[in-house]
């Protein structure tokens, strides 16, 4: 035996180059043309390809970590079948022509909308702002509170805090006076409280599940390395027939009743035949992480008037599966169709060259184009990828500006004062790739102007960045704004 391990010995000290010549290649060649042949994007595969073949080991295990995308079409096979029960339960018209209070060219969008989404555009949907943690929770615990038969919860984050709390002690009434409970966290977004709140859930007796959970052992880990990959969506279905969705985690931070300046944002309040909508994405996503199918029957009622106004509004669900891209699709639409004023407020603005050529297109047409970001932003190193791009859009005429008071989370989009584009969704490269994303078209004046109104007053009370001022940035504050842009898609 010490005789065959000093051979071994002896054959590795001499061709040790030649072995790790030939493993690097056995490892790289095959996982570079996996790259090349899955990616769609010319530059994420020359981006994958390059790190796998000049560094080999390091670059094929990141690429198996984070580069694949494991979330198979497969997976969401059971969606059809509950969407279209939805459609016979609720026997509600789709609406296969705008009326004629729309400009010619949403006629257009909604026909993009009908291919983009598998949910049709139906009326009979009332849609009602909520401004804030201090209109948006107490409606959602309200919600809770009143709830007789189910509740679903979805949250990107759902912190451990006194907020957090309020919701969990809701959660537990409603269970004990009978209303059965599915609450859903991303396994990512769980983490930023400690302890976790899907341990209280549980610990609790409420339904629980995390979202593209992790595990720690390396086997497990390499099988489902979902670390890249997110749920930023937030739903809250009640009954049903009342829905709740927007940009708003669930955190004390925004509310304040617990915090003496809350950051802002903007959620909203829907019921009617979008809410059955809302709940087909939740019991699609409940079903994708436990495989528990929810039945429409019990967790769908009856379609009952909504409040007035109606209005035409529908879901769009945008994710690393199927609906890769919808939203980024939606938006070039919107963008292209737009005649007077695109009004865009986002947290995180980072859109890639092709929806910067659409609203660089529009802004060079004579579309005003308003674009409201945070002077002070909670992530730092997005703010400086920001600042490294955003001269591209001022130089082609669009307005941006830095929005100061309290930071201000929302994302809102408004066409023409007609067409709204509201949720989950950031204007960066995360949430248009990466993330599971929910978003909602609506085909509402009203609502548009009541959300136009929104994003001039921040205008009102921001700085307008002009070139010059990022031209004066000093070279080390530039050079470190691009070298972080080189990260941004996964930031």
């Amino acid at each position: 035996m010490a005789h065959l391990s000093q051979q071994i010995y002896s054959v590795w000290n001499e061709y040790w180059p030649h072995i790790t010549l030939v493993l690097s290649l056995t490892i790289s060649i095959p996982t570079a043309i996996h790259a090349a042949m899955n990616k769609s994007e010319v530059r994420a595969a020359i981006g994958w390809v390059g790190v796998i073949l000049l560094s080999p080991y390091a670059g094929s295990i990141l690429y198996l970590i984070a580069g694949i995308n494991r979330v198979r079409q497969s997976q969401i096979t059971g969606l059809r079948d509950t969407e279209i029960k939805e459609r016979i339960r609720y026997n509600a018209s789709p609406i296969t022509e705008l009326s004629n209070e729309f400009e010619l060219q949403f006629h257009s969008l909604k026909i993009l909308g009908d291919d983009i989404s598998r949910f049709q555009l139906r009326g009979g949907n009332h849609v009602q702002l909520l401004k804030g943690g201090d209109e948006t929770y107490p409606a959602m615990l309200d919600a809770i509170n009143n709830a007789t038969q189910t509740i679903a919860l979805q949250s990107y984050i759902f912190d451990n805090d006194r907020l957090g709390m309020e919701f969990v002690e809701a959660l537990v009434k409603a269970q004990d006076r009978g209303v059965t409970i599915r609450v859903l966290i991303d396994a990512i977004g769980v983490q930023y409280s400690r302890k976790p709140i899907h341990r209280v859930l549980r610990k609790k007796g409420i339904p629980c599940a995390l979202f593209l959970s992790i595990s720690l052992l390396p086997i497990s880990f390499l099988k489902r390395p979902y670390a890249n990959l997110r749920s930023h969506r937030k739903v809250l279905i009640v009954d049903g027939l009342t829905a709740f969705t927007g940009g708003m985690n669930i955190r004390e931070g925004f509310y304040s009743k617990y915090t003496p300046h809350p950051a802002l944002d903007t959620h909203f309040c829907l019921q009617g035949p979008i809410a059955a909508q809302l709940m087909s994405t939740f019991a699609h996503d409940w079903q994708f992480t436990t495989k528990e199918e929810l039945s429409p029957e019990f967790w769908g009622q009856d379609y009952r008037d909504a409040p007035q106004p109606h209005v035409p509004a529908r879901c769009i669900r945008s994710g690393p599966d199927s609906f890769l891209a919808s939203t980024h699709s939606m938006l070039l639409g919107a963008l292209a169709i737009a005649q007077h004023h695109i009004r865009i407020q986002s947290p995180y603005f980072l859109p890639d060259q092709v929806l910067l050529g659409a609203l660089n297109t529009a802004a060079r047409r004579g579309v005003r184009v308003d674009i409201v970001i945070p002077k002070d932003n909670n992530l730092q190193l997005v703010s400086r990828a920001m600042m490294a791009q955003i001269d591209q859009v001022i130089a082609a005429g669009a307005h941006v500006w830095l929005a100061t008071g309290q930071f201000n989370h929302s994302k809102l989009l408004t066409i023409d004062g007609q067409w709204s584009y509201v949720g989950s969704s950031n204007m960066d490269p995360r949430s248009l790739r990466l993330n599971f994303e929910l978003d909602i078209e609506i085909y509402c004046k009203e609502t548009a102007q009541k959300l136009q109104d929104l994003i001039d007053q921040e205008i009102q009370h921001a700085d307008a960045l002009t070139l010059k001022e990022l031209h004066d940035f000093p070279f080390k504050k530039r050079l470190l704004n691009r070298l972080i842009w080189l990260a941004s898609p996964y930031l």
